[in-house]
């Protein structure tokens, strides 16, 4: 060390910190062989503290504004000093200036899932992650318990043992709280102020409190999610098989000309069918018919059955659609032949019309093909 340096640190009377790092909580003042002048002036900045370390022993704790280091300020450092009245000479102490600020933003999230009984899905396994603010609340004590001698502390030496702690906490809380998962969503800030009361206590040790701690997301697994987006898309679906003949109808509106007349016609004979299921006691997809009430006296007729209309494909066109009388002219003058293929809703594909049982006995009734001419 040269003798400016030497020379610099002697005349130096003025003790103060400034921070530019965001993260820093406590930092030592640096001073030659640790020997502070009698009369020096103490700056403590607002968010600070200053705390004197004399010979080992925790002597005082200055609070943010201006001091002169005499007697008359320092009770406990002049006990340990054994000072005399009007003893002025340098005393070797080392400061900390620890920042009580808020230090804001800090990330916790369960490492492993959390058991917790739903009382609707049964056992769960559970993810959770969120913020937190974390702040020096008592600076002695701090000093004490978590930094001892450290030059420089900073926060990340402390945010590892605060996370295992709120992890601790919010999964003994939420496994206790008896919320559905489905009303966790609603319930994070009250999750979130009972997890706070419990982690109080437990860092108020080591002189630290939580002012804010913040719930961001629980969650579940990735397949338990998929599996309640599916039943929230049959529950969007409601009736699934009204919902199959709804799609029925529209792809058969895009398949080209006579739609209009196509989607009337079937209009009618799916009205009948909801009809029908209506009167049967069908409810929604998924719900259990109801025992049907005895039938009064007199009952009224069945409606008729619902009438067919039929598609025919030739040659890549489809046309129609056809009534069965219309088909039966059409049978008769040998527009429509045995190897005609024919489609209606609710059939599997298209079939040949000798094929299908409602169509072949338009063909029985026509006499056979004449035979062939005899040879000459």
């Amino acid at each position: 060390m040269g003798i400016f340096d030497f020379l610099s640190g002697e005349f130096i009377d003025v003790i103060h910190w400034t921070d530019d790092t965001r993260d820093t909580m406590v930092w030592r003042f640096e001073r030659q062989g640790h020997e502070i002048k009698y009369g020096a002036k103490l700056t403590v900045r607002e968010g600070q503290a200053a705390v004197f370390v004399h010979e080992g022993q925790l002597a005082d704790v200055f609070t943010p504004g201006l001091y002169m280091l005499e007697t008359n300020n320092m009770p406990i450092m002049t006990t340990l000093q054994h000072w005399d009245h009007g003893f002025k000479s340098p005393f070797k102490s080392e400061v900390y200036f620890v920042n009580t600020t808020r230090f804001n933003d800090q990330k916790w999230g369960t490492k492993n899932p959390i058991m917790a009984r739903d009382p609707e899905f049964g056992p769960v396994r559970l993810r959770a992650f969120g913020t937190y603010s974390v702040k020096v609340s008592d600076p002695a004590k701090f000093l004490l318990e978590i930094v001892g001698t450290d030059g420089e502390f900073t926060m990340d030496e402390i945010s590892f043992q605060i996370r295992n702690i709120i992890v601790q906490e919010f999964s003994r809380t939420l496994a206790g709280s008896g919320i559905p998962v489905l009303d966790m969503a609603a319930n994070t800030r009250e999750l979130g102020t009972l997890v706070s009361k419990q982690i109080a206590p437990v860092i108020a040790e080591y002189g630290l409190m939580l002012p804010e701690l913040y719930i961001e997301n629980i969650s579940l697994p990735p397949a338990v999610e998929a599996v309640m987006d599916k039943r929230s898309s049959m529950g969007v679906i409601g009736n699934l098989s009204e919902y199959m003949q709804f799609q029925t109808a529209e792809a058969m509106g895009r398949e080209g000309a006579g739609a209009a007349a196509m989607q009337t016609g079937l209009g009618a004979g799916l009205g009948m069918q909801i009809g029908q299921q209506v009167a049967g006691g069908a409810g929604p997809w998924g719900a259990r018919p109801q025992a049907a009430a005895p039938a009064p006296a007199s009952v009224a007729p069945p409606p008729p059955p619902v009438e067919h209309v039929w598609h025919l494909a030739d040659g890549g066109k489809t046309t129609g659609p056809f009534s069965k009388a219309s088909l039966g002219r059409m049978a008769a003058d040998g527009t429509l032949t045995r190897d005609s293929y024919v489609w209606t809703a609710g059939q599997d594909g298209w079939k040949r019309a000798e094929d299908v049982a409602e169509l072949a006995q338009l063909f029985t009734i026509l006499p056979p093909p004449p035979p062939p001419p005899p040879a000459a």
